[in-house]
């Protein structure tokens, strides 16, 4: 199966912006540990420090499921939605170099 790619992109909820960042930097380091995970990039927008940006690529779909497993990420997402709106998008490569 080809690589999977995960970019999702938050808004902070007024006054959230620095615990949607706290939170998104705790899942760095154990999304990164996982055996699929191939990055886990978190980006914060230079024109709105409200908007920050997750760049994920997984070996493949399977990965993708086995991380959407995981105690951190299931904690994630029973916080985020408090903190912020989110948009994810999953993403098969066409032509990446």
């Amino acid at each position: 199966m080809p690589a999977a790619k995960i970019v999702a992109v938050l808004i902070a909820r007024p006054g959230r912006a620095e615990e949607l960042e706290a939170l998104l930097l705790g899942m760095a380091e154990p999304s990164r540990a996982e055996p699929g995970s191939l990055r886990w990039d978190v980006w914060r927008d230079k024109a709105d420090p409200n908007r920050f940006v997750l760049d994920e690529l997984y070996v493949d779909a399977d990965a993708v499921a086995a991380h959407r497993e995981t105690p951190h990420f299931r904690d994630y997402v029973s916080k985020v939605g408090e903190l912020a709106e989110r948009t994810a998008f999953v993403l098969d490569p066409v032509r990446v170099g």
